[in-house]
């Protein structure tokens, strides 16, 4: 897609906020990594609160990212940031090689964000929330089927009103409309919220597979401590807005 090039570059440090005290921890970088985020000192307010208060993050392709901290942290914030859906009011944001301050729209084709809320229309059936995420984001109808089998909605399910599912259910649809669609960034917001333990980590697997075999970069906000160990490349713990550290899973 025009405008979606990839650029790669130096790794910019990561700041690691303490209170008052500033530490500087370079954060490595494969040579030829790409990033696919790179925040520099972004600021996002919702009304005058600054809800991000200068952060610093990269994240090279392929990376699977944990992101943790208390609520009100900046977690949710961040992942919107990442997707366009809110404005930059200062600092440098680009994602996929777009600049975010300039445009959001561009990006959010290539971005499949899974929040609290699911993006379903309780009048459709499953299969046709599906349908119609696949449409909207430019994807291949082929998909669908295979989505909805990995994540255990074939059968009945899929003709069932999501106005009538399940929270499960629904965080299943969300989940399958995403894979369907197969965003280069995936961003997930408590990706295991409602579902079972056997659904729960056949998403991990997901996750896992998709960065093996599609080099796809994922961000994940959980508090499943199992999931964390288990898919993390690097775990990011936020406070106030900045990044507090970030470091390996061990």
């Amino acid at each position: 897609m025009a405008g979606l090039e990839n650029h790669a570059g130096n790794a910019p440090p990561v700041t690691l906020s303490n209170g008052s005290q500033q530490l500087m921890a370079p954060q490595a970088a494969l040579p030829g990594a790409v990033p696919v985020i790179d925040f520099r000192h972004v600021v996002v307010l919702l009304g005058r609160f600054p809800a991000l208060a200068g952060l610093d993050l990269r994240i090279d392709q392929g990376e699977i990212v944990v992101v943790r901290g208390a609520n009100g942290a900046g977690k949710t914030t961040l992942l919107k940031a990442v997707s366009g859906l809110v404005t930059i009011a200062e600092g440098s944001a680009a994602v996929l090689g777009v600049d975010l301050r300039r445009d959001r729209r561009t990006v959010r084709r290539s971005v499949g964000l899974l929040g609290h809320q699911g993006f379903l229309y309780d009048d459709l059936t499953v299969v046709e929330n599906i349908a119609f995420a696949v449409r909207a984001g430019g994807g291949d109808p082929e998909r669908i089927d295979p989505a909805m089998r990995r994540v255990g909605l074939d059968g009945r399910l899929r003709g069932l009103r999501v106005g009538a599912c399940s929270a499960g259910q629904r965080r299943r649809t969300s989940l399958a409309s995403l894979v369907a669609r197969n965003p280069a960034l995936w961003l997930l917001d408590e990706p295991h919220a409602g579902l079972d333990p056997v659904t729960a980590d056949s998403i991990d697997h997901l996750i896992k597979d998709l960065q093996k075999n599609l080099g796809i970069t994922n961000v994940v906000v959980t508090h499943e401590l199992r999931s964390v160990f288990r898919i993390a490349d690097r775990i990011v713990f936020l406070e106030k807005g900045v990044i507090h550290w970030t470091g390996g899973p061990d």
